[in-house]
């Protein structure tokens, strides 16, 4: 196990020591990418200068080691999220293709006319839409209350014979709120409802410190989660772009119709008909993203090396104080004081616009995010258009923090003057 050495932790990541408008980068974007460190780039590197070639197909050496190096990031991601085989890993180009996938082909396998999925108020539009594309049924929302906090208690009531999907977040993007997924999946499986969770923020930033026992090298373990499907993305969990991962039951797998079609995913193919390949292959049709893969597990290999319990308190002191520094601001609002929150801190203040606070803060070298974060019905919730949003990572240190208050201290002279 690696000590938690936020020195030694910042010289893995090459972009931290960029400047901005001549100021050292704050990067507090984290929700929406994480950076990554030299060991993913150094290791795709290498892959495409050394192995680079087809998957699974080829007959020549370079395929061989490639195809061996993929399936050894599939059998990665199987350990890092405790699933049983890594037939059950399905690598796509991200969590919108995941949960895209999920909602098209259980809504083909178990939703009829007159059925209904349940999807709560405070998903990303990338767990909702896929829903209503899909769908031929009713689509019903579960609500959270204004302190961010999922109603659970009111899950129950909306589950009737024809609920058949409940789609919910396990960490909000937005809010930081963490779900209690394996409460809300034992009240779905008791009414025979498959549970589908997107863990884009969640696989990185767990369920709350309860879950990290002495030995534990994960954030996740899908088994004690009990849902059925798990979508995340690389890209927030410190590796690349362009590669994510759906994770399902195999009974449940087995069952699914493909979404796409094309090569690996068939064993025989004739104009009379086609049959599938065995899973995982069923639903990888065409060129996988193998260089991303690769990339994804070195990125679980390097936040693995770390006790996840450390890297939870790191993240909690980050966010209590900026918690405390923004809550002495007048006319602030934070969205989100549910009290098991992920290392995120979304917030407005009275009289000025999101989006004028985020140039003013990046021309000082502070990167955030405003808008409504692809959450526009939880933003709707609360009535507003923008919100501002600091999200941290392991690498970030309180003295950015710090930087990150009196940057926005000086942002509001200017816009209240």
């Amino acid at each position: 196990m690696r000590q938690f050495d936020i020195d030694r932790i910042r010289d893995d990541f090459p972009i931290l020591d960029r400047e901005l408008y001549g100021r050292p980068l704050v990067y507090l974007d984290n929700a929406a990418t994480a950076q990554k460190p030299r060991q993913v780039i150094e290791a795709m590197e290498t892959m495409m200068l050394n192995s680079n070639g087809n998957i699974h197909r080829g007959a020549h050496r370079l395929s061989d080691e490639a195809t061996a190096l993929y399936e050894s990031a599939r059998e990665t991601v199987r350990e890092f999220i405790g699933a049983e085989s890594p037939d059950e890993i399905i690598f796509t180009s991200g969590a919108t293709a995941s949960l895209n996938l999920a909602a098209r082909s259980l809504c083909e396998l178990l939703v009829a006319e007159g059925d209904n999925v349940i999807v709560s108020e405070m998903e990303h539009h990338s767990n909702i839409v896929p829903w209503q594309l899909a769908c031929r049924g009713e689509i019903r929302t579960l609500p959270f209350d204004d302190s961010g906090e999922l109603q659970l208690d009111t899950l129950e009531s909306l589950i009737d014979e024809r609920t058949k999907i409940l789609a919910i977040t396990q960490c909000s993007n937005v809010l930081g709120t963490r779900t209690d997924i394996a409460r809300a999946a034992a009240i779905a499986h008791r009414h025979g409802v498959t549970v589908v969770v997107d863990g884009c923020q969640g696989v990185v930033h767990g369920g709350g410190s309860d879950s990290k026992t002495s030995d534990s090298k994960t954030w996740v373990n899908v088994s004690e989660l009990d849902c059925d499907l798990y979508a995340f993305s690389g890209h927030k969990l410190y590796g690349p772009t362009g590669i994510g991962v759906l994770y399902g039951r195999r009974e449940l797998l087995e069952r699914m119709p493909p979404l796409f079609g094309g090569g690996d995913m068939v064993d025989r193919v004739s104009f009379a008909g086609s049959t599938w390949a065995a899973l995982p292959f069923k639903f990888e049709a065409g060129t996988s993203n193998f260089v991303g893969a690769v990339g994804l597990a070195e990125a679980i290999k390097y936040l693995t090396q770390f006790d996840p319990r450390d890297i939870e308190r790191h993240e909690q002191a980050l966010l209590r104080l900026a918690t405390e520094g923004l809550e002495k601001i007048e006319g602030l609002r934070i969205y989100g004081t549910a009290p098991d929150k992920a290392p995120i801190v979304s917030f407005t203040v009275e009289g000025t616009h999101a989006s004028d606070i985020g140039v003013l803060l990046d021309k000082q070298g502070i990167a955030t995010r405003t808008g409504t974060h692809c959450a526009q019905p939880l933003a709707d919730h609360y009535g507003v258009s923008s919100i501002c949003r600091a999200s941290f990572a392991l690498y970030n240190t309180p003295y950015e923090v710090t930087k990150l208050i009196e940057s926005l201290q000086k942002a509001l002279k200017m816009l209240t003057r």
